[in-house]
């Protein structure tokens, strides 16, 4: 039912100034709504339950939006646009309706997203976005705004923030389970060297403008950067993802993580670096993703005859780290060790710390006798023991926290809590402290005042659901330490407790210091 890459790409205009007429196709589920007097049936909703613009019709809404099961008027009220029925999204009252009664769409009483169960997901229709932003300007006229052509948003609240205060603060358009791409949008324009490269026009392009995703990411960043508040539609994104990582395409639940790789890989690959040559090698390249996201991890194989080490340097862009209740056994790590003290982290007595799970990753691990090395010393396989570190850290360290256990016998989501802290010191999990550990604890040295290596949380990936359906917002953090929760189009202030209580897929952090060469 999805439509071939081919299809999109026909859609797609080689003029990005004729982007408005643009038809980019989402969810092919509404067109069971589009029937009949279907529109002025949508307008009648977003007149009477969503934007309520009179004081009689906010009244109404006031006196009959309640959830039809518990009575309740909040917990995100959604309202089905097949039948009069409103319920809850948080207790999944919408939900038991949707599938007992075969509705597949609902609309949401405070945002006016529409919401597709089939998908499971919040959907972008071109028709029912033009209805809503029409009704919206409608209700803002009868109460008495003045100012919509500047501040126009299908989204945003007027009251919600001032928008000349918060640059780079804008909602996504979901194109049908695009929430995976969204997510991971939000977290690379909030990267602040990323965002300093795109806005200085340092990107100089010899490929064709339309198949180049540094490009797009360039005119993303002005986008987010340009002052608009209304969510922007990323369908050319999606059309060069597609286009460029075809294990991506189709409107297919995908993975964030995945997504991320893959995107810092096309970037890379369309990058120059500084001697005007392809960057086809990660580990010899200077573009902008490399200086930001590759950090180098040391591999030291110990042999146990000899005790003579073999020594590999990898580039990463990212760690992922194995997690408690997943079928790998977890090292048994004591609550409050050193390690987690020395990252500050305020956590539940036994509870799981960002800070075990790098220790896990940084421990010497014996590969047995059925995984023998060749000896470089001994001439001969011998049993051997095997170490990770970090021998150069990435001015942004991505964590991928591994939630998603695929095996022959076992395909499930872990939902193991693991608490991680604001700022992170990535130096007990260097190379140069393999030294400094004893069984496989790092002791802080009394006097240590080394910031080289410390980090600061600013955006963190989540997602809610199992592994089969589920959904990805981001918490993303903007100057002066505010934060917000991005959830596509929808935007919303969030607390510092909101983002550290959250489940954590995937965590950014950015070095404090950096060193100019």
């Amino acid at each position: 039912s999805h439509p071939p890459i081919a299809d999109l790409e026909n859609t797609i205009s080689k003029n990005s100034d004729v982007v408005s007429v643009m038809s980019p196709a989402g969810c092919s589920h509404v067109n069971g709504f589009k029937v009949d007097n279907w529109k002025q049936n949508l307008r009648l909703i977003y007149q009477c339950f969503v934007w309520s613009g009179s004081v009689e019709t906010r009244k109404r809404k006031a006196k009959s939006c309640i959830c039809h099961l518990c009575g309740a008027h909040l917990n995100r009220l959604h309202s089905c646009l097949h039948c009069v029925f409103f319920g809850c999204f948080s207790k999944k009252h919408i939900h038991e309706h949707a599938k007992n009664k075969r509705h597949n769409l609902a609309i949401d009483l405070l945002y006016g997203g529409i919401y597709c169960f089939v998908c499971q997901d919040y959907i972008y229709d071109k028709d029912m976005e033009q209805i809503a932003k029409e009704e919206q300007r409608k209700a803002w006229k009868l109460q008495g705004s003045h100012n919509i052509s500047s501040c126009s948003s299908l989204f945003l609240p007027l009251s919600m923030f001032p928008v000349s205060s918060l640059p780079g603060l804008r909602g996504l358009i979901n194109l049908g389970n695009t929430c995976f791409m969204n997510c991971i949008v939000q977290a690379l324009t909030h990267t602040p060297l990323l965002r300093d490269f795109f806005l200085s026009d340092r990107h100089k392009c010899e490929m064709q403008s339309n198949s180049c995703l540094v490009c797009e990411m360039s005119q993303l960043f002005q986008e987010f950067y340009s002052g608009h508040r209304s969510p922007h539609i990323p369908f050319r994104l999606l059309h060069l993802v597609w286009t460029h990582a075809r294990h991506l395409a189709g409107y297919e639940q995908q993975d964030a993580h995945e997504f991320l790789i893959a995107a810092l890989d096309v970037l890379h690959r369309h990058c120059k670096d500084d001697n005007g040559k392809k960057a086809n090698n990660p580990n010899h390249c200077s573009c902008i993703i490399d200086q930001i996201f590759t950090g180098g991890l040391q591999s030291d194989v110990t042999c146990q005859v000899c005790h003579g080490v073999s020594t590999t340097i990898d580039p990463f862009w990212d760690i992922s780290l194995d997690l408690p209740g997943s079928s790998t056994p977890f090292w048994p790590l004591s609550p409050g060790s050193d390690g987690s003290v020395v990252n500050g982290d305020s956590h539940p007595s036994g509870a799981t710390t960002l800070t075990d799970c790098l220790r896990r990753f940084t421990r010497p691990e014996h590969l047995g006798s059925s995984a023998k090395i060749k000896c470089s010393g001994c001439h001969s396989y011998q049993e051997s023991t095997k170490q990770l570190t970090m021998k150069r850290l990435p001015i942004v360290a991505c964590f991928h926290l591994k939630r998603f256990e695929h095996s022959a016998k076992l395909r499930r989501k872990i939902t193991t809590y693991v608490s991680f802290p604001l700022e992170l010191d990535m130096t007990p999990f260097m190379a140069s402290s393999k030294e400094s550990r004893m069984n496989g604890q790092y002791q802080q040295p009394v006097d240590s005042l080394n910031n080289e290596n410390k980090y600061s949380l600013f955006a963190v990936v989540n997602h809610q659901g199992t592994l089969e359906s589920g959904h990805y917002t981001t918490f993303i953090r903007q100057h002066k330490d505010q934060w917000f929760k991005c959830d596509d189009a929808i935007i919303t202030k969030a607390s510092i407790k909101d983002v550290l209580d959250s489940e954590g897929y995937l965590l950014f952090y950015h070095k404090q210091f950096l060193e100019y060469e």
